[in-house]
This record gives structure tokens, sequence and C-alpha cells, in this order.
């Protein structure tokens, strides 16, 4: 009970946060698990993306269990590594482009009603990238 607490005063300061660096124009910073730091940055308002040497298929499996959990898949293109979910009302797109060989770059996007959800997209980020290790 008392780790739940803590976890949640946690994630509420780190969303503030990323909120007033996304406000005062910052463009990267890194995302706290408990698994560990990974490392990412936000390219828009409703955006986070990093880079993986996790191997393209492995990363396209951990995509599917989050988004199956997490919400219900709207498209899915493994080809062009596309992902539409919808979840909690809102849209989260994610993204997983082949930079090389061996690395490829996951993006995660999500709205609600037209607003940016960056903490959403966020959430779904660490979860993916905790289901691909």
């Amino acid at each position: 009970m008392q780790v739940n607490r803590v976890c949640k005063k946690k994630i509420k300061l780190f969303t503030g946060v990323v909120y007033v660096c996304l406000m005062a124009g910052c463009a990267s910073f890194i995302i706290n698990s408990e698994v560990g730091a990974l490392g990412g940055y936000a390219v828009s308002r409703d955006t986070i993306q990093a880079e993986t040497n996790t191997l393209h298929q492995e990363l396209w499996q951990a995509c599917l269990t989050v988004a199956r959990i997490r919400g219900t898949i709207k498209q899915e293109d493994i080809g062009k590594g596309f992902l539409e979910v919808e979840s909690q009302g809102g849209m989260i797109w994610i993204r997983i482009i082949r930079l090389t060989r061996d690395t490829v770059r996951l993006r995660v996007s999500a709205r609600k009603y037209g607003i940016s959800q960056l903490g959403v997209a966020q959430n779904f980020f660490v979860k993916i990238m905790e289901e691909a290790r």
C-alpha cells in the first residue's frame, strides 16, 4: 500500500516535470520507470520516440501485446510498422521504423479529442519497452 502511494507520487511529479519541460520548449528528457531509465525524447507535444537495438519482430510483438492489454487495435500493418489503438477514449499511434539492420526507432503518439496526451504516449512507450526486454 505504501509503495503504491510512493509510485503514484513519483508519476505525478514526473508528469509535472515533463509538462513544465515541454511548456518551456525542452525537446529531450529521460523517461524513468521502476526497471531503470529508458532513454526517450519528445518530438512533439503528443509524441515520444527512442532508438533501440531490440529486433524489429520482438518490438512488434511487444507493441501488439501492450496494445491488446491496454486498448483495442483499430489498424495494424507489420510491413509499415504501424499500429492504431483506441484506449481510454483516445487514439494511440505506434510506429516502428527500421534505421539499420540492428537499430529500430519506436515512436508513440497519443491524442484524445484532438488534445495532445503526452502522458499516455509515455505510458505506452514505457510498457512496450518493458515488454520487449
